[in-house]
């Protein structure tokens, strides 16, 4: 029988604001344990709320970015539950007024992913198992986070996994959150089910809890959708139940029964009053929003950059800016995307460092050696050594630059560089005499060190692939 897999995802997201979402403590990562919290956020009697404007911006423009509705008018909700995490026993989050509803993101495929309800709420401490013992750090508790919830309109983990990275494109283009998910910032519940194809009757749901990977999320649904058809062949019912992904194995693992909505006892949040949100204020957000990922993405195809680059270009929105900037007047934009995520990329860290985007080289000065490139002046060659140290250094290319690599090299002097090379090659070339081809790379990379980069590599092997067929071989023993 064939099976159908059925899967909607609840992705939290943590907000980049500067505090938490109802004191004023820091939200930065890292820090000595239970530094960054305060009676707020963690629960201490007499401490009350107060929510941060901000968070409400950066919620209501996830929400226009994906076509939803926002409420002018929403409430905060207490979500009961007993966990060591949760300080108060409660976790203040929304429920039956969420800030933004009904939605939707757009796969590659043309499919829409509804997404039903786009709410915020505060973030939970963390739990840390080492040698037997659990410990707590209440540094996280209280970081803002918007969490997005989709209709189950996924069919496979890799339209998940899409779906999460079109997500994690558009909040960082947003500016809401950084979306690192090793540090937590990101994470995916997923909520899984199978039927047989064609059937319009839901299966039995599971939620596969706290995904902080996108491999970990592919395999962890690949594993889950084969579970339940593996009990499903053998006539065994799907317990409904919240599962864990075990990494070291590539399995899940009952946590718990799976809860619903009356299992948490929501009611309206007390020490908050209604949100309401001014029309003018949404308009005001609505305007200020910035070219989207998909907007930009589909201006870099225009462009003629091939579709990997230009997903890569639209990762981080400080390399966009970057790359517009250095592409304006260039005749060939795929230059300058080669530097950007060739030498910058390489000489940058981890994803970190190419989201601040902090490069040394400013855009016009890479606009000017593309430009050197594109008029002949300027071997590809140098041109990526000169980029190199550039970023190295952080000294300009006319600290790099002499002036004979700016001047084009004569057809004299690529033959004297090209019989240099031979002469020095003995074995090289006589392998190009004997027919094998690939051995020309060999004497193409000894007239480029021989030229500094001027020559060109092309032009190089042609006239050495000549040169080689008028002559004839010679021992090396000789």
């Amino acid at each position: 029988m064939q099976y159908e897999c059925i899967a909607g995802l609840e992705t939290h997201i943590e907000l980049a604001t500067k505090t938490k979402i109802f004191c004023g403590c820091t939200t930065k990562f890292g820090g000595e344990p239970n530094t960054h919290c305060c009676p707020v956020c963690t629960g201490m009697p007499g401490a009350l709320p107060r929510l941060n404007r901000r968070v409400i911006e950066y919620a209501v423009l996830a929400g226009l970015a994906t076509h939803c509705t926002v409420r002018l008018a929403s409430r905060m909700a207490r979500k009961n539950y007993s966990y060591p995490d949760l300080p108060k026993a409660y976790q203040i989050t929304q429920h039956d007024r969420p800030l933004c509803e009904n939605g939707y993101l757009t796969l590659d495929s043309g499919r829409r992913v509804r997404i039903r309800r786009i709410h915020i709420e505060e973030d939970a401490g963390k739990l840390i198992h080492e040698g037997g013992r659990t410990r707590i750090d209440y540094n996280r508790a209280g970081v803002p986070l918007i969490e997005v919830v989709t209709e189950p309109d996924l069919r496979s983990a890799q339209e998940a996994r899409e779906f999460v990275e079109k997500l994690r494109r558009l909040a960082r283009c947003l500016g809401i959150s950084d979306c690192r998910m090793q540090e937590g910032s990101l994470r995916c519940d997923v909520n899984l089910s199978v039927r047989p194809a064609g059937s319009e009757t839901p299966g039995v749901r599971t939620e596969i809890k706290n995904m902080n990977s996108l491999a970990h999320l592919e395999r962890a649904m690949t594993y889950e959708w084969e579970r339940q058809i593996r009990l499903l062949e053998r006539g065994e019912p799907v317990a409904q139940e919240t599962l864990r992904y075990n990494e070291r194995e590539g399995t899940t693992a009952p946590m718990r029964g799976k809860e619903d909505a009356r299992d948490y006892r929501y009611f309206c949040e007390p020490d908050l009053p209604e949100i309401r949100i001014p029309a003018r204020w949404v308009e005001e957000w609505r305007a200020a929003l910035p070219e989207l990922p998909e907007e930009r993405l589909e201006r870099y195809r225009a462009m003629g950059l091939p579709d990997a680059a230009a997903q890569q270009l639209c990762e981080y929105r400080r390399v966009g800016e970057y790359f517009d900037q250095a592409a304006k007047g260039v005749g060939n934009p795929r230059e300058v995307a080669n530097c950007i995520l060739g030498p910058f990329f390489a000489a940058l860290g981890g994803e970190e460092e190419k989201e601040a985007f902090g490069v040394p080289v400013p855009p016009e000065e890479l606009r000017r050696l593309v430009l050197l490139l594109e008029s002949g002046r300027l071997p590809r060659a140098v041109l990526k050594k000169t980029l190199e140290q550039m970023l190295a250094s952080g000294r300009p290319a006319s600290d790099f630059l002499r002036e004979e690599d700016l001047q084009r090299l004569s057809g004299e002097e690529l033959a004297r560089a090209c019989r240099a090379a031979v002469q020095a090659n003995p074995g090289a070339a006589n392998d190009v005499r004997a027919g094998k081809k690939k051995a020309i790379q060999a004497l193409v990379g000894a007239v480029m060190r021989e030229t500094r980069g001027r020559a060109s590599a092309r032009e190089a092997g042609e006239l050495l692939a000549e040169m080689l067929r008028e002559t004839p071989g010679v021992c090396e023993k000789c």
